[in-house]
């Protein structure tokens, strides 16, 4: 009989790996891996105000993550220095300044490693809800603005010609990918978060004959790497998080292999 913490960890691993598919693809094509990892970054210290101002961290972590994405797509549209060097500042001073401010927050027990490499085997019934309903609100949101989103990114002008809005777009983009940060924080934790997001996009990059085909098949991997890095924590007695991701970069290396060949 399967332990109903396994069934939790795989509800809630499911339902980050089907939110993290359109959002990988986008990220992917707007060549925006950097930009996921500022905005994972802030996590930490999203933890941190959270607990030290008497909410739930995952209100904080939406607030500052989100926070993030918008400050550094503002920043980065009017910096004189490339886009790569305003996120790698914002991505590492975030993520040091939470584990300073873990430090120095009286009273408080957090658990550093846990908020950095996740722990999905330790959600409740009300955490796999939580996470569930932000994948929910993720993937609907995704859906709805999903053709403006594609044709933002394929071609912006003729997007604009045709009424679409590039600013509601991006933040549309930008406000999914704090949400996201919120419910993947406790399957991969804040270091990679951003791996999550585009191993399984990636690997159906190779196959994908369409937009939706690459968000469909990125869905189906990212599910594969949440089940077998789930087993692969349970037989070898590894970290779930990492295994995960682990198995999410095997889907890719076989993806392009097999692509290659075909």
């Amino acid at each position: 009989m399967i332990d109903e913490f396994i069934i939790r960890a795989a509800l809630a691993g499911l339902a980050v790996a089907l939110a993290a598919a359109p959002l990988g693809c986008l990220v992917i094509w707007r060549r925006m891996a950097y930009f996921g990892d500022a905005t994972g970054h802030a996590a930490l210290l999203g933890v941190v105000l959270g607990v030290a101002l008497g909410v739930m961290p995952l209100v904080g972590v939406v607030v500052l993550a989100a926070t993030m994405a918008l400050v550094v797509s503002f920043v980065s549209n009017r910096s004189a220095y490339g886009v790569d060097t305003v996120l790698g500042v914002f991505a590492h001073s975030a993520l040091a300044l939470g584990l300073v401010a873990a430090s120095l927050v009286p009273g408080a027990r957090i658990n550093v490693m846990r908020i950095l490499q996740g722990d999905i085997l330790l959600v409740s019934w009300v955490e796999t809800g939580g996470i569930a309903l932000g994948a929910a609100l993720i993937i609907a949101v995704v859906s709805c603005f999903w053709r403006g989103l594609v044709n933002a990114t394929l071609s912006p002008e003729l997007m604009v010609a045709e009424g679409g809005s590039l600013l509601r777009d991006r933040l549309v983009l930008t406000l999914s990918l704090a949400v996201f940060v919120a419910v993947a924080l406790q399957l991969v934790g804040v270091l990679l978060i951003t791996a999550m997001l585009i191993l399984p996009a990636a690997a159906a990059a190779s196959w994908a004959r369409s937009p939706e085909h690459m968000a469909l098949l990125a869905a189906a991997f990212g599910g594969w790497a949440v089940l077998g890095g789930l087993g692969m924590s349970l037989g070898l007695d590894t970290p779930a998080g990492p295994s995960i991701i682990v198995i999410a970069a095997l889907v890719y290396v076989v993806s392009l292999l097999t692509a290659s060949r075909g």
